[in-house]
């Protein structure tokens, strides 16, 4: 374990920049140069620590010790964080850029309180993704959940502040189950602490007591946006577009499964999650909210609600991969949080920009939107492909991890769990379902009168949603070309965290 203070550092650039945009409010270009500045210097900073973590060393740095034996705040940064951490702050820098020319495009109001608490968020989500222990989770997780509440009223009208009360009644009365799963933790244990292969001590409970601790957690992250506690993630949708990219990619519901995987991981552990049939819960819970997702997903016409619901969908993928217990269903699990992070920010992002550039929001209106916009809608085709689990975007890589865990845990826990490769193959049949009649309609439909003088969106605008795009096909094509340009050190950083996982 190496002691360093590049965790305090990265956590400083978000930290230092939300003041320094509040004081240069007034003068957009300095007031954005801290945002994007920001975001380079954090990106760098969690790029340095990844020859530590590949070598197998774990970064720790405590800053603030409790009154309470064992448990302090801290930051110890592992394999699985560090992939948490690569994709929230790369992310940052690309929807920083986006957010730039889409509130100034749309020359919306309050542009200085939604570059702050966006600073906030990515302090709360980055903190979350380097968290030592339970303690210093919950209250980056707390942060994450009050500094996205004013951006998801942004617009503040009578809808907007609706859809923010029922994001904070879900969420911190979530927060409350979380609290209580610390303590009682901490109460059964001794301590709080992320530890590899799960908490000894906490088998020594009773199976009870133990079985109430773990739905406690699972309440504890409804970031994970899990049904059917899962209607504040389309309601939020209200929210400005790079808001929605935020809460479905970067930082919000990141957190949420992040989380889950966290506790299944490095506080119960895959024999004491066996052994309770934990496991094979948590998988149900999953497969009914991915195929229930879907459904909701296909009747939607609104495009951003639509990839609301995929976003529920896609989420309960990773929760399976963890709750399957196998090397190949928790590798799948992880790869997918930076993969689905790169795919749905696209998907997103291209949301944006339709609606920028057409002031288009619902499926229906967009026919023949492919031959005027057609950067913005290859960009958007590419990756709702790698979504379904198509090449040549990188979901098919973690999809297919996915259907081999199952397959492993079917051979190995339970022939039940076979069940679940047919619940992946029919989520990613529906993904079809839902995704190509929006392909259809943008490419193959008669275009409406009018949109022949669309253009596409600013630059600001198009270059990040073209990136997270062309790297979603970069992933895919390096990890199965084998060329160990990028995805390497991915597929790396995951066979270490699995490595701790499952020795």
């Amino acid at each position: 374990m190496v002691e360093l203070m590049t965790p305090l550092l990265v956590i400083l650039c978000p930290a230092i920049a939300a003041p320094m945009i509040l004081l240069f409010g007034k003068r957009p270009n300095i007031r954005e140069g801290w945002t994007i500045a920001a975001g380079i210097a954090m990106f760098s900073l969690v790029l340095s620590m990844l020859p530590t973590i590949l070598a197998g060393d774990v970064i720790k740095c405590t800053f603030f010790q409790t009154l309470f034996e064992g448990v302090a705040l801290g930051f110890k940064v592992d394999a699985f964080g560090l992939i948490f951490a690569l994709t929230a702050s790369s992310l940052w820098i690309l929807v920083s850029f986006y957010s730039i020319g889409y509130m100034r495009a749309l020359e919306e109001h309050a542009q200085t309180r939604y570059f702050f608490y966006f600073a906030i968020a990515i302090f709360g989500a980055i903190g979350i993704a380097m968290s030592a222990n339970l303690l210093t989770m919950f209250v980056f997780y707390e942060i994450l959940t009050v500094s996205t509440y004013p951006l998801v009223i942004h617009d503040q009208t009578p809808e907007a502040l609706s859809a923010g009360r029922k994001y904070f009644a879900y969420l911190l009365t979530s927060g409350v189950f979380f609290l209580f799963a610390v303590m009682m933790t901490y109460y059964l244990t001794g301590t709080t602490d992320f530890t590899n292969g799960g908490i000894p001590a906490l088998g020594s409970a009773s199976r009870l007591t133990v079985t109430i601790l773990f739905f406690c957690f699972l309440l504890g992250f409804l970031k994970a946006a899990w049904m059917p506690f899962h209607s504040w993630l389309p309601t939020a949708m209200i929210a400005p577009t790079p808001v929605s990219a935020l809460l479905h990619a970067v930082a919000v519901v990141k957190a949420g499964v992040f989380g889950i995987v966290r506790i299944v991981c490095f506080i119960y552990g895959v024999d004491l999650m066996t052994s309770l049939g934990l496991g094979l819960a948590l998988a149900c819970i999953a497969a009914f909210t991915m195929i229930v997702a879907n459904l909701f997903a296909i009747a939607q016409d609104n495009l951003k609600r639509r990839l609301a619901y995929s976003t529920i969908n896609q989420l309960s993928y990773i929760i399976l991969g963890a709750a399957l217990l196998t090397q190949d269903g928790i590798r799948g699990a992880m790869m997918h949080i930076p993969f689905h992070g790169y795919m749905k920010i696209t998907l997103f992002l291209c949301a944006g920009a339709i609606m920028v550039a057409t002031g288009k929001k619902n499926i229906s209106e967009m026919a023949g939107i492919g031959r005027t916009i057609p950067v913005t809608m290859l960009a958007f085709t590419i990756t709702a492909f790698g979504m379904c689990g198509i090449p040549p975007a990188v979901g098919f890589i973690s999809k297919w991890y996915l259907c081999l865990g199952s397959v492993r845990a079917y051979e190995t826990i339970s022939p039940v769990m076979i069940t679940f490769l047919f619940v992946l193959l029919i989520a990613s049949l529906l993904d079809v379902v839902y995704f190509f009649p929006i392909i259809h309609t943008a490419f193959f439909k008669k275009a409406e009168g009018g949109i022949e003088e669309v253009k596409e969106a600013p630059l600001f605008m198009l270059i990040p949603l073209s990136i997270t795009a062309i790297f979603s096909v970069i992933f895919f094509m390096d990890f199965i070309l084998g060329l160990n340009i990028i995805s390497m050190y991915i597929y790396e950083l995951v066979e270490i965290a699995v490595g701790n996982v499952i020795p």
